[in-house]
């Protein structure tokens, strides 16, 4: 019995995570010129559990949207390889910022009508962890952030989300619609087979862009100045623990 219709899910394009990050010489940003990027790793866990939603017969199908420019598309065919059902390519070469991106999916939300949006918590470029709690409030659905474990109820038509907070894991009851942001340990990622590759490539994506949309992006964060991390220094041996606790 499908409980949420339809499922949309997010996806960016980042740098890879396993690539060391250089800073620019004009510290303005990091180098990403012959930069290795792959979909967030967030993100890839929020696609792998609409994915399995789905395989568990609670929807009927899984939209993957990304914002940037036209090699976004990248990420958008390994989702669908992992088993989405089609793509959403919001192209544009602006900055996006967490509200414009917010503001992005509330307007493909109006059209596609989802009964669930699932997000990765944050993104490993920026770290920001707001575009989840921003598009909640403007589309007045209710939120569960730092998932870690998702059921869904087919019965009453509710989620239950565990998330993890400072003091332990706190669970929650959600009403559809809701939007929902993955955590680390939510799932393991499958990695994409080759015939389900080829098949990604049949999929379609449809490219819209922000002005399309009615969306205006408007930036109102300016980085400064990027720098980085001090270099630790070398470690001492000592002869005894209380020379070491002096």
């Amino acid at each position: 019995m499908s409980v949420a219709t339809k499922v949309l899910v997010g996806v960016k394009r980042a740098i890879d995570y396993a690539v060391k990050v250089r800073v620019k010489a004009d510290k303005t940003g990091v180098e990403t010129a012959n930069v290795k990027f792959s979909m967030n790793p967030f993100d890839e866990i929020a696609v792998e559990e609409a994915i399995r939603m789905k395989e568990k017969g609670l929807t009927k199908e899984v939209v993957a949207v990304s914002i940037g420019p036209q090699k976004c598309q990248e990420v958008l065919r390994t989702a669908l390889a992992m088993g989405a059902d089609r793509g959403i390519h919001i192209q544009t070469d602006q900055e996006v910022q967490p509200l414009d991106v917010a503001k992005i999916f509330r307007k493909v939300s109006e059209t596609e009508k989802p009964q669930l949006i699932i997000l990765g918590k944050q993104a490993i470029d920026d770290d920001c962890n707001q575009t989840s709690q921003m598009l909640a409030g403007l589309l007045d659905w209710p939120q569960a952030t730092f998932a870690s474990s998702i059921e869904v109820d087919a019965d009453t038509s509710k989620l239950k989300v565990v998330r993890e907070v400072d003091g332990g894991l706190e669970t929650l009851s959600l009403g559809l619609p809701s939007v929902v942001s993955c955590d680390l340990r939510l799932n393991k990622p499958r990695y994409a087979t080759l015939p389900n590759i080829m098949k990604a490539k049949q999929k379609p994506i449809a490219t819209h862009t922000p002005e399309s949309l009615g969306v205006t992006l408007d930036p109102r964060l300016q980085t400064v100045s990027v720098e980085e991390p001090p270099v630790r220094s070398a470690g001492i041996k000592v002869k005894t623990v209380d020379e070491l606790v002096a």
